[in-house]
C-alpha cells in the first residue's frame, strides 16, 4: 500500500492482494519504521456511508464503507473519493507504471493505457 500526502489531500493506492485482503478481512495496513516508533497507515471497513479519515497516535486510518469495499473488490472500479473536514481523500487501485521504475510492480493492476 502506498500513501501520498500533499497539503490537505491524502491518497491511498492498493495492489491486487491488498484490495483482496481488504475485501476478505475488512482491514489492511502498512507501516514505515522510524527510529523511535512506526508510522502506521491503514484502511478499515465501516458501516458509515462516506469515506473518512483520522490521525491518532502516529496512525492514519482511512475508514471505507462496506458497500464501497464490496463494489471495489467485485468490479473494475478504480477508486473512490471523499472528504473529512479539510482533508480530501482518494483511494484507488495501483496500476503498473508505464515508464520505467525500479519498484516491484508484480502485484499491481494491469495499466489500461499500456499497448500490447
Amino acid at each position: 500500500m502506498k500513501i501520498r500526502i500533499k497539503d490537505n489531500s491524502l491518497r491511498f493506492r492498493l495492489t491486487q492482494s491488498e484490495v483482496a485482503k481488504l475485501g476478505e478481512d475488512g482491514a489492511v495496513s502498512s507501516f514505515t519504521e522510524f527510529v523511535n516508533r512506526p508510522f502506521i497507515y491503514s484502511i478499515e471497513k465501516t458501516g458509515e456511508e462516506e469515506l473518512s479519515a483520522e490521525f491518532i497516535d502516529n496512525r492514519i486510518v482511512l475508514r471505507m464503507p462496506e458497500i464501497m469495499i464490496t463494489e471495489w473488490t467485485s468490479t473494475d472500479r478504480v477508486g473512490f473519493e471523499g472528504q473529512t473536514g479539510n482533508i480530501k481523500l482518494l483511494i484507488e487501485k495501483d496500476f503498473v507504471c508505464i515508464d520505467n521504475t525500479l519498484e516491484d510492480q508484480s502485484d499491481n493492476y494491469p495499466n489500461p493505457n499500456m499497448k500490447c
